[in-house]
């Protein structure tokens, strides 16, 4: 549903609700290679690197249609896509991009708050341009980037950050979504426990062993149940099967660390596969932490077992981690002194921290993606 909204959103005003847009570029690091490379446009695209450790950075649509995923190894990706074509990182050129992206957004908002180079929500309660319509900003900045950036992005309107993520992925790519107040809950009572932000295969398994399968089963459940069966993770779910979400969009806000996560599909206890998903997780995170300029001394380890329960390993070196071979290096030297595993692994994660500077918020992880933390 995407037409105007004013009146929902002097609704809204007089609620005391916000306007959030959650703008997510479209498959970006392999959009703007095909946006520069002409030939590349309309075939399966990755990002990364090619041979040896390779990792997937991001893969163009083409590509996904055939399982290509981020952060997979480079290996897998062409086994899945033999017609794959690898384009070296030019993360520059991504920076570059994403400042005149947010340029566009600060036209209509000081209240900012990037999740990564492509994505970011924007709180428009009261926009610089006085247009008063989500609906019609969320628009405009889409029809900016497809003008002076020669882009695609896909947008999401609603009154909190959970609703408005949710609502970017609904019509992807190219596509927009308004959720309106009076309809979040029932939008998250209608979708499959699957789509909530760090809910997991294994977090959706354990729900339907439970008798959970959509947003309105889990809303069912008394928060006793929840937490009995969940733990910390209870209120959350509780909230956000009621499509309640507080948090304040958040510009500038200084991080205390970089990382990324992973769930996997299948639980894993051997070494060697822990080392090769661990060495991709690696990948990812370095360009992360190169793209922000972070400077870092601490290295962490996080794994989640099968039972839920999580155990992290930390070594802090002397000078800031200099390299991603060095971060790669740490992180498998920490996973060694784990090994053998009391229990197979269902996510792994690596971060760095004691950080110079950097600037991002945190969102919750979703598994098959490599998520920020």
């Amino acid at each position: 549903m995407v037409e105007d909204d004013e009146n929902d959103d002097d609704h809204a005003a007089a609620m005391g609700l916000r306007k959030i847009i959650h703008v997510d570029m479209d498959a970006f690091f392999a959009s703007v290679e095909q946006r520069d490379n002409p030939a590349l446009r309309g075939l399966p695209v990755a990002v990364g690197g090619s041979s040896g450790r390779g990792v997937v950075a991001a893969a163009s649509y083409e590509a996904r249609r055939f399982g290509v995923r981020s952060a997979m190894p480079s290996v897998t990706a062409r086994r899945l896509c033999p017609e794959l074509i690898f384009c070296k990182s030019r993360f520059d050129v991504y920076r570059e991009v994403s400042q005149q992206i947010r340029a566009i957004f600060r036209d209509y908002t000081e209240l900012v708050e990037p999740l990564s180079l492509d994505e970011a929500y924007l709180d428009v309660t009261h926009d610089l341009k006085g247009i008063g319509s989500a609906t019609r900003i969320a628009q405009e900045i889409r029809r900016r980037i497809r003008e002076d950036a020669a882009l695609t992005a896909s947008a999401g309107v609603s009154y909190n950050k959970f609703l408005a993520k949710l609502a970017s992925d609904q019509n992807k790519p190219d596509g927009l979504c308004v959720i309106r107040p009076g309809d979040g809950a029932a939008f998250v009572q209608s979708l499959p426990v699957r789509r909530f932000h760090g809910v997991g295969p294994r977090g959706a398994a354990k729900m339907a062993a439970l008798g959970i399968a959509t947003g309105a089963d889990l809303a069912a459940q008394e928060m006793a149940f929840l937490r009995q069966h969940f733990g910390s993770f209870a209120e959350y779910l509780y909230r956000a099967a009621r499509g309640i979400d507080l948090r304040p969009v958040r510009p500038n806000r200084v991080r205390k660390s970089i990382g990324g996560e992973r769930t996997f599909s299948d639980d894993v206890s051997a070494g060697s596969t822990l080392r090769e998903r661990l060495d991709a997780i690696a990948a990812i995170v370095w360009e992360r932490i190169a793209t922000q300029q972070a400077r870092g001394r601490t290295v962490t380890l996080k794994l989640k077992y099968t039972d839920f329960r999580i155990v992290t390993r930390a070594r802090s070196v002397p000078a800031p981690v200099a390299s991603g071979e060095d971060f790669a290096r740490i992180g498998r030297e920490l996973l060694d002194e784990a090994l053998p595993l009391p229990l197979p692994v269902r996510l792994m994660g690596l971060t760095l921290s004691s950080l110079d500077g950097a600037t991002a918020p945190v969102e919750p992880a979703s598994d098959g993606q490599l998520s920020l933390l």
